[in-house]
């Protein structure tokens, strides 16, 4: 796999992991972050190898937000490039065809919250704390929170958390529905590491399909959205990871996927 500077990308059997790598300062987004994370998930797209990914940040943060020191010298033209980027790089991020697990560790800030957002599952260690707190810099969040955070808690709780910029503890983002798990701080990368080893075992061009039915289906009317699940079910009725999976199940096997 390609050498970063400021994440690092390993891989063990099919689950690749990406740990944002700048503990010096909380691992906050630059534009050279945005660009390697950018490149690391269109390589992990393409790479049919790669069952599932888990993003984390490297010690005691995810992402405590942007790296402000660099965003204080934009102007409007320069804020547009960064804001535009970001939205193609978590775009990317929701749109793998694999499923996405955020093991959320410490601060999960601004533009942290927003990758998090972007994932497919949320995992968060107890010690974790959760805000967008853009609006104290006078700007709002500008990778997508304001829309995806009010598909996943409802208007009424992103709106609390843009307007006050508040931090929230781990318990409170697991009540509010912003995180899927809350475990303790020591066993975070175990459960994360179970549960993708588990996806890993799963007929994985149903998983796909599955993640392309539910993000798909949320932007259309329920009837259409309906009729891709029918249509999808049916699609992989030709598929031979359907047939090895019904097969293995009657003779009380495991299934043997080959992902076709």
């Amino acid at each position: 796999m390609a050498s970063y500077t400021t994440i690092t990308l390993v891989k063990d059997a099919h689950t690749a992991l990406l740990t944002f790598n700048r503990p010096d300062v909380l691992n906050a987004l630059s534009t050279t972050v945005a660009n390697e994370m950018l490149d690391a998930l269109l390589g992990i797209g393409s790479d049919a190898d790669t069952r599932v990914l888990i993003l984390t940040g490297a010690g005691r943060s995810f992402i405590a937000g942007a790296d402000i020191s660099e965003m204080a010298a934009k102007d409007a033209h320069e804020a547009r490039i960064y804001s535009e980027l970001g939205h193609r790089c978590m775009n990317t991020l929701q749109d793998l065809p694999q499923p996405v697990i955020a093991a959320v560790n410490g601060f999960c800030l601004g533009g942290g919250l927003e990758v998090a957002l972007a994932c497919d599952i949320r995992i968060a260690a107890e010690s974790a704390q959760f805000g967008l707190p853009e609006t104290i810099l006078g700007i709002i969040p500008g990778w997508g929170a304001t829309q995806r955070a009010a598909r996943l808690v409802g208007t009424a709780k992103t709106k609390e958390m843009i307007f006050t910029g508040a931090r929230i503890k781990a318990a409170e983002a697991l009540a509010m529905g912003l995180v899927n798990r809350v475990v303790p701080d020591g066993h975070l990368m175990d459960t994360v590491r179970g549960m993708a080893e588990q996806m890993c075992r799963q007929g994985q061009t149903a998983l796909r399909n599955a993640k392309t039915v539910i993000n798909r289906g949320i932007g259309l009317s329920l009837d259409k959205a309906l009729r891709l699940e029918i249509d999808t079910f049916v699609d992989l009725f030709d598929t031979p990871d359907r047939r090895e999976g019904m097969r293995a199940f009657l003779e009380k096997r495991k299934p043997d996927f080959t992902g076709a």
